[in-house]
């Protein structure tokens, strides 16, 4: 595992496509912000610039699965997504696909526990739940310690 971290999650939606990145320790997710997902090129393009500012070395992409695990038509849009925006991305990084069930609704369970209602979480929903999907990442990519089990 590298000392410094700089990964990217990425909650995708053909309307909104939701932004988180790592602190550089990789302990942590944050929001970053939300790109409109209407126009996939422009979206690509937009996420590439991120990607080349940042530095990104590993970019984290929830997949949409369904409730018992199967792939379906939403995992497919993500794929193509995928592919476009590598299209885009001139830098050599990871790409990593990570089950993103349920983390929408995280999200917005941890919105609401913070005060926010549905009509305010909005605008930040999608960032919310790239928080969880970049999240699950960084903490599936600890290695276990038994010393502290």
């Amino acid at each position: 595992m590298s000392d410094w971290v700089r990964a990217l999650g990425i909650d995708y939606g053909t309307v909104r496509i939701g932004l988180a990145v790592s602190d550089d320790l990789g302990f942590l997710a944050h929001p970053l912000e939300t790109v409109a997902g209407d126009h996939p090129d422009k979206a690509a393009i937009e996420i590439a610039r991120i990607v080349s500012e940042r530095k990104i070395e590993d970019i984290v992409i929830g997949l949409p699965l369904h409730a018992n695990g199967d792939e379906g038509k939403a995992v497919g849009k993500v794929r193509q997504f995928t592919e476009l925006l590598r299209s885009e991305i001139e830098l050599m990084v990871r790409w990593h696909e990570v089950d993103e069930r349920y983390t929408t609704m995280l999200a917005m369970e941890k919105l609401h526990s913070a005060g926010r209602n549905e009509k305010n979480s909005r605008k930040i929903i999608d960032q919310a739940a790239a928080v969880e999907i970049l999240q699950k990442w960084l903490d599936d990519r600890v290695p276990s310690d038994s010393a502290y089990s």
